[in-house]
């Protein structure tokens, strides 16, 4: 929650730091005195051949990147459709702001510079200050949209009711400002003020999310864990899914094995359905989950890295479980410590991914990212946008995959104290042969069966191989 708080705060600076530097122009107008009067645009003032220039520019271009940053951290993770339509609206404006002025100033001031207009008119001007208008044009079009999807977003959502209802009358007044800036292009009348009555709202506008969430005080939903059992029978299995699984995967598997077991599937914290991590995992947790889960001695099928979670149930648990099924586990030896530096920066960003997930930008992220990923990986399914399209999955995973070395040293350390208990284990190992699997097998005195022709998805590709050694372990716990 702490650091949760951190990120609002952030993002409400950022929101702040945007509106108070957009608005830079009201005291810098005071130090050009020929840009000033109701004929010349804003952007004048940030033109490469006027003084003070330099502060213009800078000011606006800080004014972008503090609004991109607190549209990263805003947090939301879910925000619809009208909210991440708004969101990515203010992106727009922050990053065409940073364009218009950094990269694509005005050459001149046309408005107030009769050479600069015939200049213009004539096509003797650099490709910056052609550019400059359609960044401008986009960056007016991003605040429009934002300024309209945003209070619509907070109004059906009943949050941040500042940004619903202030959102609202801002809209209408960038609606009268725009419509006046464009009758005054298309009269030929002063356009001077208009403008700056346009940019005037847009720099409000950029101030009132920062208030809304420097007053936000929502705190963070209980945490719910996704649970599904199927069918009757046992004993029981339950199924552990691999790093970054869900619990869609296994559905052929679920489908074949409740016909004659009681067959439990889970989202670990952050992954599938389940609500977002709280802390970085470890092995002894994940152990623990499984025991909570398993209510009396269960068949425990643990897939990739769940395979450690599985063996280490079975140490710490050994009257709790009636067998492992191993589907190609992760069985490399203990990785080498990380050195000072690099431990304490990985747990820096553990203790931020929680908050993180639940930002805006992880979201953008993972809708970009990890849906295609899963159709490279584990090809398409019906679910996969709407699981892997969310940030908490993207910080989970991310947990994940940083606390695996961590996890490899806590096995060992279990495999040092904690005996294996005398329990029917049957390894699947997929694709070449694995030397390592052929290890584990001797460790735990299990069956190994290979299957040269199945890729590492063995669940997806191969199910019946897995509801069969499943049935072997139930055969043998039956006798």
């Amino acid at each position: 929650m702490r650091a949760r708080r951190r990120l609002t705060w952030f993002a409400a600076c950022g929101f702040v730091i945007a509106g108070l530097c957009y608005s830079a122009w009201l005291p810098a107008q005071f130090l050009n005195p020929g840009i000033g009067g109701p004929d010349a645009y804003v952007s004048e003032l940030a033109a490469a051949d006027q003084p003070w220039s330099w502060l213009v520019r800078a000011a606006d271009v800080v004014a972008g990147i503090a609004c991109l940053a607190a549209v990263a951290l805003v947090p939301d993770e879910r925000p619809g459709r009208w909210g991440a339509a708004g969101w990515l609206g203010l992106a727009l404006l922050g990053g065409m702001t940073v364009l218009d002025s950094g990269l694509f100033p005005l050459d001149c001031a046309a408005l107030s510079d009769p050479v600069c207009a015939a200049a213009e008119a004539a096509g003797r001007v650099s490709p910056s200050h052609r550019i400059h208008t359609a960044t401008s044009a986009l960056a007016s079009a991003g605040a429009m949209i934002s300024l309209v999807a945003l209070p619509v977003s907070a109004l059906r959502r009943r949050r941040w009711p500042l940004i619903g209802y202030g959102g609202a009358v801002l809209a209408v007044l960038m609606a009268v400002a725009t419509v006046w800036t464009l009758a005054a292009i298309a009269s030929g009348a002063p356009v001077g003020l208009a403008q700056r009555f346009q940019v005037a709202v847009i720099g409000l506008w950029l101030l009132l999310p920062g208030v809304a969430l420097w007053r936000d005080r929502t705190m963070a939903a209980p945490p719910k864990s996704h649970v599904l059992l199927e069918g009757a029978g046992t004993p029981p299995v339950l199924i552990c899914a691999g790093m970054a699984g869900a619990w869609f995967h296994w559905d052929r598997v679920a489908a074949d094995l409740s016909r004659d077991h009681a067959v439990i599937r889970f989202d670990r914290p952050g992954l599938g359905l389940s609500s977002g991590h709280r802390r970085p995992p470890t092995l002894r947790e994940e152990a623990d989950r499984i025991g909570a889960l398993a209510g009396v001695p269960a068949v425990v099928v643990g897939h990739s890295a769940a395979g450690r979670h599985a063996e280490a149930f079975a140490r710490l648990h050994p009257g709790r479980v009636a067998g492992l099924v191993l589907v190609d586990p992760s069985c490399e030896s203990a990785v080498r410590p990380r050195g000072a530096a690099r431990a304490a920066a990985v747990r820096a960003v553990q203790r931020a991914l929680p908050a993180l997930g639940g930002t805006f930008g992880a979201t953008a992220v993972a809708c970009l990212a990890l849906p295609f990923a899963h159709r490279l990986l584990m090809g398409a399914h019906d679910r996969a946008r709407a699981v892997y399209g969310r940030g908490r999955v993207l910080a989970a995973a991310t947990a994940e995959w940083l606390a695996y070395p961590d996890m490899t040293a806590e096995l060992d350390e279990l495999r040092g104290t904690h005996p294996f208990p005398e329990i029917p284990v049957v390894i699947l190992s997929a694709g070449p042969e694995d030397r390592c699997h052929h290890d584990l097998a001797e460790l735990l005195d299990a069956k190994l069966i290979s299957l040269p022709g199945t890729g590492h998805e063995v669940q997806l590709e191969s199910p019946e191989a897995i509801t069969e050694a499943v049935r072997m372990i139930s055969r043998f716990h039956d006798t």
